[in-house]
């Protein structure tokens, strides 16, 4: 009667989850059409802004992919999902700052090299 109530969790002994080979096959095969995807949206040009974002979209979805599947995140716990999540938005978040100041100084970095900008204090370079 005892041997009836005891409850086995798949996670606690410790042995890896194995996944199908079917699931394995179309996690594959899911990513070689986002390649596909990929390399065919690098021949329309949608303007800068809108090609970088098919681009993300889509390399989004593949590392989701990824890290659900391939890493195993999709079956493990809820704490490992919160630890990745939130590594992903410290990252987001430490390039969102960057390229918001990025416009900062942008101009100064596009400039011709027979005509330099000026600059901000001292003599010009001397030209030889």
């Amino acid at each position: 009667m005892a041997a009836d109530k005891q409850h086995h969790d798949d996670h606690a002994h410790g042995i890896s989850h194995v996944l199908p080979t079917k699931v394995l096959l179309g996690t594959f095969g899911a990513l070689m059409v986002l390649t596909i995807v990929t390399v065919l949206a690098t021949r329309f040009d949608f303007g800068g802004q809108i090609n970088l974002a098919i681009a993300m979209a889509i390399a989004v979805i593949k590392a989701t992919l990824v890290i659900l599947f391939f890493m195993h995140l999709f079956y493990d716990k809820l704490f490992h999902t919160v630890l990745v999540i939130g590594g992903l938005l410290a990252a987001s978040l430490f390039v969102g700052f960057t390229l918001m100041d990025s416009g900062q100084y942008q101009q100064s970095l596009n400039w011709d090299i027979a005509h330099p900008p000026a600059a901000p204090y001292g003599p010009r370079p001397v030209q030889q």
